[in-house]
């Protein structure tokens, strides 16, 4: 892992979210991390162009303030303010320096406290294939011990999928306990679990759900994990969000960081 990427909004998680990221960084040696905020410019006609000028000198600002709030330990931390919406922002950086991993918080610009999953974070998780660390809000950086994959189909074809999972399992020497949830529509190939995950497993547990979602709001609390993931597919962990970028917390809320695969 070598570029972690930060976007950050309006929200007053920005600084724990950085912090996140770079004490992340720092544990595992040898990692930039970039902070990206993103704006979007008005017609050039007539005051715009002075207008664009104190917008693009605010986030700059804001950037700034973000970056001398948190403690940098000798990480290098890069700030660009990007134009344009977000996701077309990411991924515009995204082809200049790959990123490894990006950094999120649930709410990067919802204030509603019933929202777990706002537009702009849903947007990332949906509209990018980047994998994600979606923080909680002011959670504190800490070790992990154990990872709890949850998955319908075993089967994942790309090799580097799986590279932020085995590198935050090396570098927290973390266990990992696999969790496949069997589904009314599972399949034969759902059944074939990808090599590398049956190596490093420390437990595989399957149940019979209609949903990922379901599986895993059942069998959280018995793993207690310390971070979960799942991977991006369309019908699979998200499939709310594939009809909406939002996520209530009434549909599932998660107080432990959640990882985000590649894998649409």
């Amino acid at each position: 892992m070598k570029n972690i990427l930060v976007p950050i909004g309006s929200s007053k998680n920005a600084i724990s979210n950085l912090q996140y990221a770079i004490d992340l960084a720092s544990f595992i040696g040898d990692v930039n991390v970039y902070v990206i905020s993103v704006f979007k410019e008005f017609s050039k006609a007539g005051t715009g162009t002075r207008l664009n000028r104190v917008i693009e000198d605010d986030t700059k600002n804001n950037l700034e303030d973000v970056i001398n709030a948190v403690d940098k330990k000798d990480i290098s931390v890069v700030a660009h303010p990007l134009k344009g919406n977000v996701v077309e922002g990411v991924e515009r950086f995204n082809k200049h320096i790959p990123v490894d991993l990006m950094v999120i918080g649930p709410r990067s610009n919802s204030v509603k406290e019933e929202v777990y999953l706002g537009n702009t974070s849903g947007k990332l998780v949906k509209q990018t294939n980047i994998p994600i660390l979606v923080v909680p809000e002011g959670y504190t950086f800490k070790n992990v011990d154990s990872i709890l994959m949850a998955f319908k189909s075993g089967t994942i074809s790309k090799k580097k999928v799986l590279n932020p999972l085995m590198e935050l399992i090396e570098g927290f020497d973390a266990e990992l306990n696999l969790l496949r949830v069997i589904t009314p529509d599972a399949t034969e190939e759902d059944a074939k679990i990808n090599d590398r995950l049956t190596k490093i497993k420390n437990s595989i547990v399957e149940t019979e759900n209609a949903t990922t979602f379901q599986g895993v709001l059942e069998h959280f609390q018995s793993h207690n994990p310390d971070m979960l993931c799942v991977v991006r597919r369309k019908r699979g962990f998200f499939k709310k969000l594939w009809e909406k970028n939002i996520i209530l917390k009434k549909e599932f809320y998660c107080n432990i960081p959640l990882l985000v695969l590649s894998g649409k």
